[in-house]
Parts: C-alpha cells; sequence; structure tokens
C-alpha cells in the first residue's frame, strides 16, 4: 500500500514557479528556432532552453523528488550536468559545420577564415 505524501504550500508553489518558468523558457527558445531567419543566429535558440529552462525544471523535479522521498535526490542533477557538457560541443560542432559549408558556397555575409594560409613561395635554388 502506497502513502500519498503532501508538500507544504510553499514548495508547491516553488516547484510549480520553477517548472512555468522552464516551460516559458522553452517556449521562447522553440520560438526563436521558428522565427530566426537564419542558420547562424537560429543555433542560439536550443542552447537557451538547455540550459536555464533545463535548469530550472530540473530545480523543480530536485526540489518535488527530494522532499517527496525525505532524502536529497541529486541523481535529478546528472541530466543537468550531461546537457550542460554535451550542448556547447554540439554548438560548437553545428556552427563549424554550417561555416564550412557557407565558405564552401562562396557566400559574402559570413566572416573570413581566421586561419593564415600563406600560398607556397618557390624555393631559391
Amino acid at each position: 500500500m502506497s502513502t500519498t505524501v503532501l508538500l507544504p504550500l510553499w514548495a508547491e508553489i516553488a516547484i510549480a514557479a520553477l517548472l512555468l518558468c522552464g516551460a516559458a523558457i522553452a517556449l521562447l527558445g522553440s520560438t526563436g528556432l521558428l522565427r530566426l531567419p537564419s542558420f547562424f543566429e537560429r543555433v542560439h535558440a536550443p542552447a537557451m532552453i538547455s540550459t536555464l529552462g533545463c535548469w530550472c525544471i530540473v530545480g523543480g523535479a530536485g526540489l518535488y523528488f527530494s522532499l517527496r522521498s525525505g532524502q536529497l535526490a541529486l541523481h535529478i542533477l546528472l541530466i543537468a550536468i550531461f546537457l550542460a557538457i554535451t550542448v556547447p560541443i554540439t554548438t560548437i560542432f553545428l556552427m563549424r559545420a554550417g561555416l564550412f559549408r557557407a565558405r564552401q558556397a562562396r557566400r559574402k555575409d559570413i566572416p573570413p577564415t581566421l586561419s593564415r594560409i600563406t600560398p607556397s613561395r618557390p624555393s631559391k635554388s
């Protein structure tokens, strides 16, 4: 037989506020993903969702499960840590791939390369 643990009102309000804040940030980032004009601008919207939105939702879930079980629920933080590590890496790879493809297409609206490729000089013999 399972017993239902009633949470205090302050906890329910805090959990609801964190979850609603995370959901609002996810909605804002999704809207940015749809409405921003170029790839290089659109790639930033999911990063906002996965950082601040994820931390709000993980905070609400951590608070809920910690209060419900009576002990600190740290295993939920693994989700946020995993996202905090992987999202910047994938964003960098996506940006580099997009920049490479734009340079291959010879688009003029992208920044120039920073690498110094010098033409080969004939050796003096």
